[in-house]
């Protein structure tokens, strides 16, 4: 029984020591016209994934959502926030403290960004250069997984994975 207890109190602390973040940029944007200008809105396949991005991290327990001051940042957080009940907190990639006081969130959490930010996020949560430019313009499919793990010491592990229809 006391084998099992310890046990028990070694996976709580383990558990309660991770954390993840979960960087995306907005999905596919509509074609923009005239009436537009640079805030333009998901097209029905950025929607869809959207849609999928949703249900690849539903299960995930995400406390916290920040994208960019964007239609098309927002609404690719709005399917996920909705379900979890929570609110898409807006960020300024520009923000040079943004990545600190995410690392001091402690609570697993969606970054939705744009092509040419994703990777310096990336790249500063993992302290490393693991994206090494912008992202191509037609990439959406992207899901970059960093985990924190605190207990002894701060682990990073990054991975990259794939979620929704493959980009073209």
């Amino acid at each position: 029984m006391q084998k099992l207890c310890i046990l028990l109190v070694v996976v709580v602390c383990l558990t309660s020591c991770t954390q993840r973040y979960y960087v995306v940029r907005h999905a596919e944007k509509a074609v923009p016209d005239a009436t537009m200008g640079n805030d333009v809105p998901l097209s029905a396949e950025g929607e869809q994934r959207a849609l999928a991005l949703k249900e690849k991290l539903l299960q995930q327990n995400i406390s916290y959502i920040y994208a960019t001051n964007y239609k098309r940042t927002r609404a690719t957080a709005a399917p996920l926030a909705t379900a979890l009940d929570l609110q898409v907190s807006l960020y300024n990639p520009a923000d040079t403290a943004f990545v600190s006081r995410l690392k001091m969130l402690r609570k697993n959490t969606l970054i939705v960004g744009h092509s040419n930010t994703v990777d310096d996020l990336v790249n500063k949560l993992c302290n490393a250069v693991k994206v090494p430019a912008d992202l191509k313009d037609n990439e959406y499919d992207n899901l970059y997984l960093i985990r924190y793990n605190r207990f002894l010491g701060t682990k990073i592990k990054y991975t990259p994975l794939k979620y929704g229809t493959p980009s073209h």
